[in-house]
């Protein structure tokens, strides 16, 4: 039997894709912008004045620092990943496999030839820089540039869930500028906007033959890119000097994201050229934190942060007419994410650290793919500070990140279209594994204050 790579197919690919990339967006938000915060899994993002990270974690805090200073770093994750219990079938229509007209009814053909070695996360430094300036007493202005959403798969090249997704690259770069305004010895409010760029690709294969050969299989691919506008807000309550409560918002941010697609056969040649355009969009998210000085030495935080990831009900893909691909559901669910950790200040030079974090999933067993094989998250970190000179802190932070075993099962009846059958689908394929993930980081930042 013949195929080719007909618009069925290509339809197939294009849907793919841009479910993964809005997939991405959502399911993997970075918490790396503070190394200090790091130390202390993030439980005070939003009421802890540190250092100038904390033109993320909280404009409002801003104007509780007592000069202008610079804080530069980055998190490298190291992921590791474990892919057990795998079942991947090859289908073909009941008539087509005893070589007659199609029955409209797809049946196991064999196994798909490939591998799962897992580990298809590589090695990436997430750095940021941020600048806050006090003007006056009250006043204070700061800026950032910071990656708030992210994420990278590639799978190896015969990997048998390869014809739901083997490669996937997306990444949101954000700038942003902030005042904040001390009313008082209480009260403290911040807001900023923030210019953001999103690019992403993402890769799956299709079956040339019924074979499922990887080494015949057409490579398609789809990219693109967007900018767009968001903004921030804070407030920072101080009812007694040992006390501090802080609340920060960030809004949601639209894209339009306008990409290309094309499909490769296996000697690199172009077999299929289309336009895709996907609406995208990252959700807000809510930070309320509490920070409580216990002794002179000791203080303790809490955290809760809340994303609206229900935005996420569906996703549609249109060409450059307007005309609709295909439409998919999402049906992801608001998540919360609660910290604790502590700082102890061995003496005037060395802070100690530590905290715990839990981080809910947004994803469910009927839609999680292959791109995004993550469940609940426990994380564990320790961090120390050590400032040598009154101008210079050096912050090192260390977090284990385990995931809860989860399940991915998907299936896809459209990967095959016959000549014969006027581009009728005749094959498809299935995948299910047990997925276990878990990740080292390891963080280093510098802040020098003016």
């Amino acid at each position: 039997m013949k195929n080719k790579f007909n618009r069925l197919t290509l339809a197939a690919a294009v849907a793919a894709a841009a479910f993964a990339s809005q997939a991405q967006a959502g399911g993997y938000q970075i918490n790396e912008q503070s190394v200090s915060g790091q130390g202390y899994g993030h439980a005070g993002r939003s009421s802890n004045v540190n250092d100038a990270t904390i033109v993320f974690g909280n404009p409002a805090g801003m104007s509780f620092l007592d000069r202008a200073q610079v804080s530069a770093g980055g998190t490298y994750l190291n992921v590791k990943t474990e892919i057990k219990n795998v079942q991947a079938q090859k289908m073909l229509d009941a008539g087509v496999a005893q070589g007659g007209a199609p029955a409209g009814m797809q049946v196991p053909v064999g196994e798909i030839p490939g591998g799962n070695d897992g580990d298809m996360v590589p090695g990436t430094l997430v750095p940021y820089a941020f600048y806050a300036q006090p003007l006056t007493d009250k006043l204070a202005f700061g800026f950032g540039v910071y990656a708030p959403f992210g994420s990278k798969t590639d799978y190896e090249d015969d990997f048998q869930g390869r014809y739901f997704g083997n490669y996937t690259e997306v990444t949101v770069m954000s700038a942003q500028p902030t005042v904040s305004y001390r009313f008082n010895d209480k009260w403290s409010v911040g807001a900023g906007i923030t210019y953001n760029q999103v690019e992403g690709e993402l890769r799956r294969q299709l079956p040339s033959s019924a074979a499922y050969d990887p080494a015949g299989d057409i490579d398609s691919r789809v990219d693109g890119d967007d900018d767009g506008w968001g903004y921030n807000l804070g407030v920072i309550y101080q009812p007694v000097p040992e006390t501090t409560l802080g609340l920060t918002y960030r809004s949601k941010v639209d894209y339009t994201l306008t990409g290309d697609f094309r499909a490769y056969d296996p000697m690199g040649n172009v077999v299929r050229a289309d336009d895709a355009n996907l609406d995208l969009t990252t959700p807000e998210t809510a930070n309320f934190s509490i920070t409580q000085q216990m002794t002179d030495r000791l203080k303790l935080m809490f955290g809760a942060s809340w994303t609206r990831w229900s935005q996420f009900d569906q996703i549609l893909v249109v060409n450059n007419q307007g005309e609709q691909i295909t439409k998919e559901t999402q049906n992801y669910s608001n998540a919360w994410a609660f910290a604790v950790g502590g700082e102890y200040q061995l003496n005037h030079q060395l802070a100690l650290r530590a905290g715990l974090s839990i981080d809910n999933s947004p994803t469910n067993d009927e839609y999680r793919s292959v791109r995004i094989p993550s469940d609940d998250r426990r994380i564990f970190s320790l961090g120390a500070g050590w400032t040598p000179t009154d101008n210079l802190t050096l912050d090192f932070a260390y977090s284990y990140l385990t995931e809860r075993g989860t399940h991915v099962e998907q299936d896809r009846a459209d990967l095959l279209a016959s000549q014969q059958t006027g581009g009728v689908p005749v094959g498809g394929a299935t995948y299910s594994a047990d997925y276990k993930n878990e990740a080292h980081g390891f963080g280093a930042q510098l802040t020098y204050r003016f």
